[in-house]
C-alpha cells in the first residue's frame, strides 16, 4: 500500500511540474509571418493612404507585422507615439467599426504633430487621441493589443519611466493581449547609450524591461533586420533612414 503510495505522489509531482513547459511556451525566433489576412491586406492598400505612406510600406512590411502581432477585427488598441499615422492608418480600417484604436502622444509634440493627429479623428470615427506624459496616463482597460513601433528607445530620453509605462501597459491587456515592439537596433549589450542620440538602443534591454513588467515574449523576428546597417549610424542620416537593422518584438500577458 506504501509503495502504491508513493508512486502515486511521485508521478503527481512528476505531472506539476511538467505544467510550466506546458503553460509557457518558448519564443519563436524568426518565425515565418502567417499570411497577411485579407482584412488587413485591403487596408494597407486603401486608395485613402497617401503616395508617401504606401512608399513606406516595402521597407515597413505592415502586412507581415501586423500578421506576426495577430491584429484581428473587431480588436481594441493602443497606439504609443501615434503621431505620422503611418501605422493608425492601416490599422482603424483594419479592425473596422467594432474596433477601437487609442491614439498617443507626449506632449512636446503637442504643436508639431497633435493638430495632424485630430484631424485624423475627425475623418475615423473608430479612434480617439490624447496628449499625455505616457507613463502618467490612465490607459483604458481590457484591450487586445497595444503597438510601439519605433519609439521605445525614445522614452528615457523624454523622461519617461519605463518600469512604470509597462506596468500600466501589461495591466491595460487583456490576459492573453499582445505588445508589438519595432526598434532600432544599436551595439549589442549597449542598452539605453545611445538612445538619446542616435536614436537606436540595445534591444536586449527592451526584453528585460518587459519581461520585468510580466509580460512573456513570443516572438523575435528578423523580419525588419538589415545585416548590412552601422548600428554607430544615426537612424535619420541619409543613407540610414528607412533602412535600419529593427528588432521586431511580440509580448504576451500570460492568461
Amino acid at each position: 500500500m506504501f509503495h502504491r503510495r508513493s508512486m502515486i505522489a511521485l508521478t503527481a509531482l512528476a505531472l506539476a511540474l511538467a505544467v510550466p513547459a506546458v503553460t509557457f511556451a518558448a519564443v519563436a525566433v524568426n518565425p515565418t509571418p502567417p499570411k497577411t489576412p485579407a482584412f488587413i491586406q485591403q487596408a494597407i492598400d486603401n486608395p485613402a493612404r497617401s503616395a508617401t505612406q504606401r512608399a513606406r510600406d516595402v521597407n515597413r512590411k505592415p502586412g507581415e507585422t501586423l500578421s506576426l502581432l495577430g491584429l484581428k477585427q473587431g480588436d481594441q488598441v493602443i497606439e504609443i507615439a501615434s503621431f505620422g499615422q503611418y501605422y493608425s492608418d492601416i490599422l482603424s480600417p483594419a479592425i473596422g467599426a467594432k474596433g477601437k484604436l487609442y491614439m498617443f502622444d507626449m506632449p512636446y509634440l503637442e504643436t508639431r504633430t497633435a493638430p495632424a493627429s485630430r484631424a485624423f479623428v475627425t475623418t475615423h470615427p473608430n479612434t480617439e487621441f490624447k496628449v499625455d506624459k505616457f507613463d502618467e496616463l490612465d490607459y483604458p482597460k481590457g484591450v487586445d493589443k497595444v503597438l510601439i513601433v519605433l519609439y521605445y528607445h525614445d522614452l528615457k530620453p523624454n523622461k519617461v519611466d519605463t518600469a512604470v509605462l509597462d506596468k500600466k501597459l501589461f495591466d491595460a491587456l487583456k490576459p492573453g493581449g499582445r505588445l508589438l515592439i519595432v526598434d532600432h537596433k544599436a551595439e549589442a549589450g549597449s542598452a539605453w547609450r545611445d538612445a538619446g542620440t542616435i536614436h537606436r538602443m540595445g534591444v536586449e534591454t527592451i526584453v528585460q524591461e518587459l519581461t520585468a513588467a510580466g509580460f512573456r515574449q513570443i516572438v523575435d523576428s528578423n523580419l525588419l533586420a538589415n545585416p548590412t546597417d552601422d548600428h554607430a549610424k544615426m537612424v535619420f542620416s541619409p543613407d540610414e533612414r528607412g533602412h535600419t537593422d529593427q528588432a521586431v518584438f511580440v509580448f504576451e500577458k500570460p492568461r
